[in-house]
């Protein structure tokens, strides 16, 4: 393990195509969405502990959700958990981060990765982590891992990429262009063609490589935060972050920095990735009955029922029949029963809840 190398992860999310088990008060990135004892948010703890030492792991989250994160990740530093005031997307917090990192550390390269995706190929995905480290060590890049897609995706972004000259770097390619979330003919051409991945959103850079691209692309970023270099790691930086994040604009780092920049490079990689974007998103990943029916509890009787994803209270009991490809969700507080094939409506019906009885149900 590098001296050099720390891990940010993001938790700020709120997760509302998972409503109503994802909620603002406990959003999804804090759930056993998986049934298996762990959120989302510890189990992409775990996995980075294989490259960096704990106290060089940060967790930024929004400031809702502080007591959470310590109760989940209880061996994390108090120092290490960066409170977000407001949203402001992922530039701001990610420039946070930097200059907070970085004046600790110098030559500190960095991982930023989402707290609520599903790896299932862990070894594979650690390795090619390890080789971008590597190459943003050495390099002034900036690097994302690309997903190689497995089909005409319109849910996602795409990255499009150039074919490296030089075999020993034969695996890191020049990026191209950043595109947007398709329309179906066209994500079946960017699959067809081969050098196009998706944009999970995981990148990997050197602290003096981004600081260097903060200044170039996003100057009034860059600024900001650089003003808070006397008070990063000392008592007065909650209160710095406090009066001066939410002064900082609205904007994502693909728009702020990625798709200006010049020294963009990708790694594809096959590392077994989901989203874990929606409920079906779930469900294709998840273990399944002979029915096709994913089920997180014993104390339950299905007749005539496949294709469903069920998820309710450990302790509850159910009788389902007669339901083909329906999400079924309960959390003790609302009941969500819906066709799988509308679930892109949720998020609507989330809003319609909230609008029609009230902030309880957000």
């Amino acid at each position: 393990m590098s001296k050099n190398t720390y891990v940010l992860i993001m938790a700020g999310g709120v997760g509302s195509r998972f409503w109503p088990k994802s909620r603002n008060h406990f959003p999804k990135q804090f759930i056993d969405i998986l049934g298996i004892g762990k959120s989302l948010l510890q189990l992409t703890y775990e996995r980075f502990l294989n490259i960096c030492s704990n106290e060089q792991i940060f967790i930024l989250t929004n400031e809702t959700y502080a007591d959470l994160v310590v109760e989940q990740l209880p061996a994390v530093l108090k120092p290490n958990i960066l409170l977000e005031p407001s949203r402001n997307n992922t530039a701001p917090c990610i420039a946070y981060a930097i200059y907070k990192i970085g004046q600790l550390n110098p030559e500190a390269n960095i991982v930023v990765a989402p707290s609520d995706h599903l790896i299932l190929k862990e070894k594979v995905f650690l390795n090619k982590v390890e080789q971008a480290l590597d190459f943003s060590s050495k390099h002034d890049a900036l690097l994302t891992l690309g997903i190689t897609p497995t089909r005409p995706d319109t849910g996602y972004g795409y990255i499009q990429y150039q074919e490296s000259d030089s075999k020993s770097q034969a695996e890191i390619k020049k990026v191209s262009a950043f595109m947007e979330k398709p329309i179906l003919t066209k994500a079946e051409e960017y699959l067809k063609s081969g050098d196009y991945v998706w944009n999970a959103g995981i990148f990997i850079w050197s602290v003096r490589s981004l600081k260097k691209a903060f200044e170039q692309y996003a100057p009034e970023i860059a600024t900001l935060f650089e003003s808070g270099l006397p008070f990063y790691n000392s008592p007065d930086e909650i209160k710095f972050i406090s009066q001066n994040y939410p002064l900082s604009p609205n904007i994502s780092i693909d728009y702020a920095i990625l798709e200006k920049a010049d020294n963009v490079y990708t790694i594809p990689a096959d590392i077994g990735w989901s989203d874990l974007g929606t409920w079906a998103s779930l469900h294709a990943v998840g273990e399944k009955d002979a029915a096709n029916n994913m089920v997180n509890l014993d104390k339950i009787n299905l007749k005539e029922t496949s294709n469903c994803i069920i998820h309710l209270p450990k302790d509850k009991a159910a009788v389902i029949r007669g339901l083909e490809n329906y999400i079924i969700v309960d959390d003790g507080e609302v009941l969500l029963i819906y066709p799988k094939s509308d679930e892109q409506e949720i998020k609507q019906v989330a809003k319609d809840m909230v609008a029609q009885h009230g902030i309880k149900y957000a």
